[in-house]
């Protein structure tokens, strides 16, 4: 399946991009760049990254979310991620990302008391 992307404002000042599918070395790579640079060019400092439906990512894949991390970051704002147990969780946790961004079991526990640093 191809990742498919879905940017929603969960608040006035939160706003959830769900991916679904394989986040893989690629365009769709390039795409999930693209929708965070956006955010951050809208002023939005707060985003969840909802990859509760996301089936599979490469190293690809996990570099996007922590590099896209890093600009929010730098901008003054924070990403959380809302993920469910599974293969794509347990790659995320094996990485260490869990300990540059938080993580929520759902996008509407993310997006709670959602605080910048």
């Amino acid at each position: 399946m191809t990742l498919q992307l879905q940017k929603s404002q969960a608040t006035p000042d939160i706003w959830v991009l769900a991916l679904s599918g394989r986040l893989l070395m690629g365009n769709d790579s390039r795409n999930v760049e693209l929708a965070f640079s956006e955010l951050l060019l809208e002023g939005v400092k707060k985003v969840v990254a909802d990859i509760t439906r996301l089936e599979s990512l490469d190293s690809t894949g996990v570099g996007i979310l922590v590099v896209c991390h890093g600009r929010i970051q730098k901008a003054g704002g924070a990403l959380r991620i809302a993920s469910s147990p599974g293969i794509v969780h347990d790659a995320l946790m094996m990485t260490h990302v869990d300990k540059l961004i938080r993580f929520f079991p759902s996008a509407e526990e993310a997006t709670k008391n959602f605080e910048v640093p």
